[in-house]
């Protein structure tokens, strides 16, 4: 039996293409195999040699187009081939990416396996906003969720718990961000509490709602996922610090053909 090849997890960043980290430009300018998730940008894949065989397994929220579990045995197959195979995807693979699933079966399977970490969308998308996670005046500590499971009876997030004070970070919640705006004030976060949602951040697509968590919900009514949602006092300072929306403006006549170019 041949010896297997490396499967490389790797992390693409939050949507801007260039914020791939180094190593994982290298991975994938090496590559036997990628297979990539629906939010990686396409502009990633030019770098991809031209044999390579490129699989795309991308999720989006109630339409999955290949279970994980699927996933998990063509990452095994494809190594067992002693392909070099890359497995791209957004943000940071072990936060909320299931990557930690992936190197588990990897691991299993006896197949070698590196981890690459990429730029996390939980910070990088509120810097793109203008919107630190922290500031020695507003906040020292921030918390990454999830708001899939915002009421789901398998993995639901304790509200309480997490509603005190800091910035918190909410990533795909945002087909339950009505819910998830109660369940913090029902827990002791005031309504006047500084919120933003921000679709599409790091994209030319970027757009962003700002309020509190009373009026959230509305303001935020329009936007398309992914979104990220940052609660906390740190949201005011977008107001000084929205760099992004200068750049945007500048190039504003290209930003609806770079979005569909960099993104699917």
């Amino acid at each position: 039996m041949s010896k297997p090849g490396t499967v490389y997890i790797v992390g693409a960043g939050p949507g801007d293409p260039e914020l791939i980290t180094v190593r994982g430009w290298k991975c994938l300018r090496r590559a036997d195999v990628v297979v990539y998730d629906r939010l990686v940008s396409l502009r990633l894949l030019d770098d991809v040699p031209a044999a390579a065989e490129q699989i795309n397994v991308g999720k989006a929220p109630g339409r999955h187009t290949i279970p994980q579990a699927e996933i998990n045995a063509l990452l095994i197959a494809k190594a067992r081939r002693g392909d070099t195979v890359v497995r791209l995807k957004g943000g940071d693979p072990f936060v909320l990416g299931r990557g930690g699933e992936e190197c588990e079966a990897l691991a299993e399977a006896g197949i070698p396996f590196e981890v690459v970490p990429g730029v996390s969308s939980a910070v990088a998308v509120p810097a793109y906003a203008g919107i630190p996670v922290t500031h020695r005046k507003f906040a020292s500590a921030f918390t990454v969720v999830t708001g899939h499971t915002c009421g789901s009876d398998a993995s639901a997030v304790d509200w309480e718990k997490i509603s005190g004070e800091g910035t918190l970070v909410i990533l795909m919640g945002l087909g339950r961000l009505r819910e998830i705006s109660e369940q913090l004030m029902t827990h002791g976060r005031a309504p006047d509490t500084p919120a933003a949602v921000i679709g599409w951040g790091t994209t030319a697509a970027q757009v962003v709602a700002q309020g509190n968590l009373a009026d959230i919900a509305d303001k935020a009514e329009g936007i398309q996922p992914p979104a990220t949602i940052v609660v906390g006092d740190v949201v005011g300072l977008r107001r000084k610090l929205a760099w992004f929306d200068k750049d945007q403006a500048e190039s504003e006549p290209e930003a609806a053909e770079a979005a569909t170019l960099e993104t699917r």
